[in-house]
């Protein structure tokens, strides 16, 4: 059984900022080429407190019929994935939450399910690349408050919210983003009666507790010194993102439904916040969402805070309805 690291979220009582130099990493990074970067500033990537793997990523994740789950109550937020060919899974957010990447292999797909907490953001991603199969794992960085993490063939770094090797030997590199969304256990269980949920790791971790409590009702973001959202939007305020494009969830919520852009986006009642109350399954309801094209796919997007938004789309479209 590995050795408990401290979260992520215990940092909000001790630990300081810890500025980038990549001459202070070569230690712990021999394989990582840090003369190869898209980083133009290396003061915008600090230490989020853990070192490398200190939250460990889970491979090869073990998984049981839904039918058979009774530790996860109903309102709690998963991430849902559906693959041609494949039963249906889900990835409780009471596991990301301490691991935030799970590298598994669906039919024969190989993704990464990824969660920043710190963000809210949360991604799955093909696995595939031109230079074969990647495995991550989280390196213990943040830039902008996101999660960076690092693939274990090269130990190049990747950005969670955009999936792109920022340093490294793949410096430039893409992963293919997947649909996927965030979903009550209800909802999913209601869905796929006969789908697959992700098993509890095996990890000395009190899975269901939600260590950043109250972090998504905060005025300012914890290890983020960048601008605030423009429009007067809260900086920890969900929005919908799509490509370049963010729609605030309070939008949405009020709305019900919201076609535009040759999407339709809608919310609905039953999912609890992650980030809010000290069990995940009291947290106040912040609702579901799903995106879908004008043929009625589902579509890639992201249920993030609007700073992290902002940060990584500084151009991008607020589609604020006014």
């Amino acid at each position: 059984m590995a050795k408990p690291a401290l979260p992520t979220a215990i940092l909000f009582l001790v630990v300081s900022f810890a500025w980038a130099d990549p001459g202070r990493w070569e230690t712990e990074w021999p394989k990582t080429d840090f003369s190869n970067t898209t980083v133009g500033n290396w003061s915008e990537i600090i230490s989020g407190g853990p070192p490398k793997d200190g939250i460990p990523a889970v491979s090869d994740p073990a998984f049981i019929p839904v039918s058979e789950e009774t530790r996860i109550e109903a309102r709690e937020p998963v991430i849902a994935l559906e693959i041609d060919g494949a039963l249906a899974r889900a990835y409780p957010l009471r596991y990301l939450t301490w691991h935030e990447i799970v590298n598994d292999e669906v039919g024969d797909l190989p993704v990464a399910v990824t969660y920043c907490p710190l963000c809210n953001s949360g991604i799955v991603f093909d696995r595939r690349t031109e230079h074969g199969v990647l495995e991550f794992g989280v390196s213990g960085k943040l830039r902008h408050s996101d999660m960076i993490m690092f693939d274990r063939q090269t130990e190049s770094w990747w950005q969670q919210a955009i999936g792109t090797a920022i340093a490294g030997e793949l410096t430039g590199i893409e992963l293919r983003a997947l649909p996927a969304w965030m979903e009550s256990w209800d909802s999913f269980r209601a869905r796929h009666p006969d789908g697959l949920v992700m098993d509890e790791p095996d990890f000395r971790r009190s899975y269901g507790r939600n260590p950043y409590r109250q972090y998504d009702s905060s005025t300012k973001p914890f290890l983020f010194s960048g601008d605030p959202p423009p429009h007067g939007v809260p900086a920890l305020a969900r929005v919908v993102r799509v490509g370049e494009r963010a729609w605030p969830l309070a939008r949405v919520r009020q709305a019900g439904s919201i076609t535009e852009a040759g999407l339709t986006i809608e919310w609905r009642e039953g999912m609890a916040s992650a980030l809010d109350t000290a069990r995940i399954a009291d947290g106040r309801d912040v609702g579901e969402v799903r995106v879908r094209d004008a043929s009625g796919q589902d579509v890639v997007h992201d249920l993030m805070f609007a700073f992290a938004f902002h940060a990584f789309w500084p151009e991008g479209q607020w589609m604020l309805g006014n």
